[in-house]
Parts: C-alpha cells; sequence; structure tokens
C-alpha cells in the first residue's frame, strides 16, 4: 500500500530552511536530493504501452540512493538470496555491540573513523573469542550491519551481527561451539558471556579509536567509568528465521514513509515503538528543520560501507574456507551466482514484470524514453 506522505515531501517544504539554519555537508546535501527527485520526471524514465488493451504508463528512474526509503526492495531482495546460498545448517546468535552516547560528539565530528573503529573492534571481540580453546579453538565468522539511529531518529550507533555457532578449525573441519563430550553451562543460550563480550569489546575500541582520534579526557574518563553494551540473544530456530531478520534489518534506512503520519508547512509526526513499553503506536511531532537535522545525522560518509562480513563469510576468504564446511557438513559446494531483476520480482517481490497494471493481461512494452529534466549522474539514468 503506497504511504500517505514521503520523506521526499518533507525535504520539498522544510529543504531550505534546513540547509539555511544548519549549512549541511555536501553528501548530505546530495543524499537529500536524490531523494526528493526519486521517481519524478526531474531523472527521467520511459513511457509504455500495454500491447493489449493500449493502456500508457510512464515509469520514472529511481535514484538509487541508499538512505532513499523507495529505493532498498530490490537490493534488499538480491542481498538476502546471495545470503541464503551461503547458509550452513548450523545455530546462528544475534549480537549488537552499542556505543555509549558519550561517543556521540565523535561520532558527529569523526563518523568514518568512529564507525570504521566500531566494525573492526566488534570483529576484533569475536574473533578473540573464537580462536579462544575455551570458546571455539577455530576461525569463525560474522555479518555485520550498521545502523546508527533510534526510534525517535537520535544517534544511536549500534552493529548487528550474526553469527555462527562455530567454525573451521585447523584441520579443515567445522567444530560447533557446544562440543558433546563437553557440554557448556550457558547450554546454548548465549554463544559467549555477554559481561566478557562487554569488557574486551570496550578495551579494543578504545585502543583502535585512539590511533585515529584524539579522545578528550573527559569522555574517556566516562567511557571507561561505564559498563558498555553487548546485547546477546538466544540463538535463531533455524535457517529460515535467520532469513527474516535479515530481511528486516539489512538495506534499512533511519525513518521508513509508511512511519510518516502527517507532514505540513511546519511539523513532522511519525510513529515510532517505545522499547521501555513496549508500544509501537506511540507518536512523536517534530519541527520540520528538526526532524530534517535528525534525519541527516544518518546519512552516512561517501563510499562508507555498511555491512561487512568477515572470516570465512569474507569475499577473500569464501571460495575456500565456506566450501571446507560445507564439505564437512555434506553440502554442496558455495558458488557465486546472480540473479535477475525479473527473478527477483516474480520470486521475491510478487511482481510480473512488464505485466499491464490496468487488463493484467497485456504485456508492457517501452515506446518512449523520458528525458531527465535536468543532467543527473549517468548511473541515474539508467531504465529500471
Amino acid at each position: 500500500m503506497k504511504p500517505d506522505h514521503q520523506v521526499a515531501d518533507i525535504i520539498n517544504i522544510h529543504h531550505d530552511a534546513f540547509v539555511e539554519k544548519y549549512n549541511p555537508c555536501a553528501q548530505v546535501l546530495k543524499s537529500l536530493n536524490a531523494i526528493k527527485i526519486c521517481r519524478t520526471a526531474a531523472l527521467g524514465g520511459h513511457k509504455s504501452r500495454c500491447r493489449c488493451c493500449g493502456y500508457i504508463k510512464i515509469s520514472y528512474n529511481s535514484c538509487r540512493n541508499r538512505h532513499c526509503p523507495k529505493c532498498q526492495a530490490t537490493n534488499r531482495e538480491r542481498w538476502i538470496l546471495d545470503r541464503e546460498n551461503e547458509l550452513l545448517p548450523v545455530p546462528y546468535y544475534h549480537i549488537v555491540f552499542t556505543l555509549p552516547h558519550h561517543l556521540n560528539t565523535l561520532s558527529l565530528q569523526y563518523p568514518k573513523q568512529v564507525y570504521n573503529t566500531l566494525f573492526r573492534s566488534a570483529w576484533g571481540t569475536i574473533k578473540r573469542f573464537g580462536s579462544d580453546p575455551q570458546y571455539l579453538g577455530a576461525k569463525t565468522a560474522m555479518t555485520a550491519i550498521l545502523h546508527t539511529w533510534g526510534q525517535q531518529l537520535s544517534l544511536h550507533p549500534h552493529l548487528h551481527c550474526i553469527v555462527p555457532a562455530g567454525g573451521i578449525s585447523e584441520k579443515g573441519q567445522w567444530k560447533f561451539v557446544q562440543q558433546k563430550d563437553k557440554p557448556s553451562s550457558r547450554k546454548g543460550k548465549y554463544l559467549y558471556p555477554k559481561s566478557a563480550l562487554s569488557t574486551v569489546f570496550r578495551a579494543i575500541f578504545m585502543k583502535e579509536l585512539r590511533k585515529h582520534v584524539d579522545i578528550p579526557q573527559p569522555i574517556a574518563r566516562k567511557l571507561f567509568q561505564n559498563t558498555w553494551v553487548v546485547y546477546a540473544k538466544q540463538p535463531f530456530p533455524g535457517p529460515q528465521q535467520v532469513i527474516e531478520y535479515l530481511g528486516r534489518y539489512t538495506h534499512k534506512i533511519a525513518i521508513s514513509n509508511h512511519r510518516l503520519i502527517d507532514v505540513n508547512d511546519q511539523t513532522v509526526r511519525f510513529s515510532y515503538k517505545n522499547y521501555r513499553t513496549g508500544k509501537f503506536t506511540e507518536t512523536m511531532e517534530l519541527d520540520g528543520v528538526e526532524f530534517l537535522r535528525r534525519f541527516s545525522l544518518h546519512i552516512l560518509p561517501h563510499g562508507f560501507v555498511r555491512i561487512r562480513h568477515y572470516g570465512i563469510l569474507a569475499s577473500r576468504n569464501k571460495s575456500q574456507d565456506l566450501n571446507l564446511a560445507r564439505t564437512d557438513l555434506d553440502l554442496d559446494p558455495w558458488f557465486k551466482q546472480s540473479y535477475s531483476w525479473d527473478y527477483i520480482a516474480i520470486h521475491k517481490l510478487n511482481i510480473i514484470p512488464d505485466q499491464c497494471p490496468k487488463c493484467k493481461e497485456g504485456i508492457l512494452e517501452i515506446i518512449e524514453i523520458c528525458e531527465p529534466d535536468r543532467g543527473p549522474p549517468v548511473q541515474q539514468r539508467m531504465l529500471k
């Protein structure tokens, strides 16, 4: 169902006032402009006609910006298909590494350094526990997804991680965390002790960040005085639940169009989930300029990779290490597959490509290319 309001509407109304008040960087301006003109005549498109009933349809090109609420569906489904191809028949754990709010100032000043350090520290923590014979003693893996927002669009950097319950031993065989002859006292509830994860994560992060950023002493003191939050959930029941989780969290943006309740010349009202009460029906109203300020907090630096794979799932390791695991688990070898738009549309989005939306029987054929109103980058002019 098409939402009543869009982030693009807010940008159209409040963009100039936001720019005048906050003078945002070029990356923020570029992203806001892309969202604003997404699937409009500004990006051009094409005109199609149904061979059966003669219905005319105009389709405008998408901006393909990763912060755009309207451009994530196809990329998300293609990414999930790739992950399905890599799944192993083993338990998977969900671990969330969260940065304390004391680091928010540094996150705004040095986003690349802080967020890269978050990735490196999370993997360093998992790798250290995985290589420890007390817990596993094998080469493990991790898929990590960066989120920087809370439900109210405040800055809340955290990393959602999927970690398999095992890894590749020195002999090239799959080794489970839970050994049958040596059961763990945790009985499979958590992958590694949460308190120990938190302590190690804090130590690695602070050491790594100091290599790139000068941390003010008052902030450093508060960071060491407080316990850091590492949230560890129980393992997923099965591979299908892993995929459902990935579908919710990958290619997600700070706020979807469906959460917008009302947009006007003054304010923006949207729904959010209050994790303290567990209610999703609560609403918040913000000044339109303030909404754009909060939204812009989550526009990542140019070229920053927010979904990363480590260990046996890293690109350079998959062809060897992942196939060692698959062989030992009696699975067919892994190989990289490609998925066409038609395949994703039919099997994942429940859309029949080029089907006439009016008669449902005819096929749409392109009869005219609509040039953009102004010259966008070349990649934006490609047909959907």
